[in-house]
């Protein structure tokens, strides 16, 4: 009886414990966050105010994030839509430090990947199966609008300076510590390093998706891929995993022909290096066109070339590439009408209650991502990751953040 007594007097002391830590936990945290006050000027690395979660919120610390294209495309200002100043970064992963009100399925320590397409379960898009895109991403009542810089409470949970600083796609993984709705998180296997799975927030799930889920590609197809950065090497690697046998990478950098082969590419062609129209010369190697072709670089040009080459009759040509807001792409409408079909894919498919077995898919060793990054920085150099990106300089640069 003295020994249940005790243990009962030892579980009270633990659960006021409990709730004395989570009480300090929920309380404003300053940290260092890198941030872009207006487009085309270097990231400044500021301390900031981030606020406690809200009710449905998570409040994470960042331990890994990746440099992508489209934080660059907002960077560089070329997205009509983006407000500022802004916490960029959407390819992270870290270490649940504090939850909200009603957050069931997520506690302190739960190691994560906050992912900008999230999955509620309860929209029309969610419950159709027939995408991945969930409402709350879209300019609806109650969803994030595009370049509104606003979680689903209508705030952003970062200031500096007196300022509001605003989150970027819902995530803003330049930060120390960030705040999300907990339906754009993910909980993972605690074994699987951060500092490499923080790529399946965006980049690798979203080629490799593109390939299995959104093309479909069968065995012993052809295929073709416009830019081999980490999203055109992910896609090699999912239409190699589909079984196609002629997978022809094409890049305006003749070193990425290497890495390209270590991921699954038969050929490639750097359209600067060649005498031929490189459409002809594609049309030759695939006799009469391709199966499937895919645009990574959010080039209008190459999206056009990609869909001339796709075979008539079947061929699909696959765009994820974020193009600078405004701009068009076109075809002629005997393309279509011969069977070919243009398509578009976010995140590769995939929604964010998918990724925990892409984790499983890489610590198995059938995803490749310690091979896609080639430089490791501070987030006091992360100005150096973008450099790195506009330079050519590798593939994937990836910021640790200090622990």
């Amino acid at each position: 009886m003295f020994l249940a007594k005790l243990t009962r007097t030892q579980l009270v002391r633990n659960n006021v414990q409990i709730v004395v830590n989570q009480t300090r936990s929920l309380k404003e945290i300053k940290c260092k966050a890198a941030i872009c006050w207006e487009p085309n000027k270097p990231l400044k690395i500021e301390e900031v105010t981030v606020a406690p979660p809200d009710e449905n919120q998570v409040r994470i610390k960042m331990v890994a994030t990746g440099i992508c294209h489209t934080d660059a495309v907002t960077w560089r200002g070329e997205d009509a839509d983006a407000v500022f100043p802004v916490v960029l970064g959407h390819e992270g992963s870290g270490i649940v430090e504090s939850v909200g009100k009603n957050v069931k399925q997520f506690k302190a320590g739960d190691h994560v990947i906050p992912v900008f397409v999230p999955y509620c379960a309860k929209c029309k898009f969610c419950q159709s199966r027939k995408t991945n895109i969930c409402d709350k991403i879209h300019d609806v009542p109650g969803g994030i609008a595009p370049g509104k810089g606003l979680l689903l409470n209508g705030k952003t949970p970062f200031s500096c300076k007196g300022k509001p600083v605003y989150n970027f796609m819902g995530t803003s993984t330049f930060s120390e510590y960030t705040v999300t709705d907990d339906i754009f998180v993910c909980k993972i296997n605690k074994k699987a390093p951060l500092d490499k799975v923080c790529l399946l927030g965006c980049g690798v799930s979203t080629g490799y998706g593109a390939a299995i889920n959104d093309a479909k590609v069968r065995p012993g197809s052809t295929c073709a891929v416009w830019g081999l950065g980490g999203v055109g090497l992910s896609v090699v690697m999912g239409c190699k995993r589909a079984g196609a046998s002629i997978v022809c990478g094409i890049d305006i950098n003749s070193k990425k022909c290497k890495i390209g082969q270590i991921f699954g590419i038969t050929h490639f062609i750097n359209p600067n290096e060649t005498d031929e129209c490189i459409k002809d010369y594609l049309l030759k190697l695939s006799n009469g066109g391709f199966d499937y072709t895919f645009e990574s670089c959010g080039i209008t040009k190459s999206m056009e070339d990609a869909m001339d080459v796709t075979h008539p009759g079947w061929g699909i040509c696959t765009v994820m590439g974020v193009a600078p807001t405004g701009e068009k792409i076109s075809t002629s409408p005997v393309n279509l009408i011969a069977g070919r079909k243009w398509i578009g894919s976010a995140y590769g498919g995939f929604n964010v209650t998918e990724i925990p077995a892409l984790v499983n898919d890489y610590m198995s060793g059938n995803i490749k991502l310690d091979e896609l990054i080639t430089h490791t920085v501070t987030l006091e150099n992360v100005n150096q990751a973008f450099e790195n990106m506009f330079g050519g300089k590798g593939l994937r640069t990836v910021v640790k953040f200090k622990t």
